[in-house]
């Protein structure tokens, strides 16, 4: 069998990152028609560190180098044969996993 890949070259290809969480998210009830949002990723360029922020909690990574990259195949149908084009590349991924801190703002003096 043989699989036919397309890549531009390698300038043109971006790259991307995984996105690593140590547990389990659980959200509401919503439609599962397209792309949900989950959080708010924050990436912090100086320091390498990236900040996710899900609902009422913080949660800060760090980020780690992959050792073998990744490729991100689309598969693309034409007229006899069947090739694959190379989407993205990833070679790192931000990895999450210390426990979530709460965010507090605002607390009633009357509690």
């Amino acid at each position: 069998m043989q699989i036919f890949v397309k890549c531009e070259s390698e300038g043109s290809v971006p790259e991307w990152a995984l996105v690593e969480l140590q547990g389990l998210i659980q959200m509401k009830e919503e439609k599962r028609n397209g792309p949900t949002v989950v959080g708010d990723l924050h990436y912090f360029n100086r320091s390498r560190h990236p900040v996710l922020v899900l609902g009422h909690h913080v949660l800060n990574g760090k980020e780690v180098k992959l050792e073998q990259a990744m490729a991100v195949m689309e598969k693309v149908n034409e007229e006899d044969k069947v090739s694959y084009r190379v989407k993205a590349i990833v070679k790192k991924k931000l990895l999450f996993k210390s426990r979530p801190k709460p965010i507090i703002s605002n607390v009633s003096e009357r509690v």
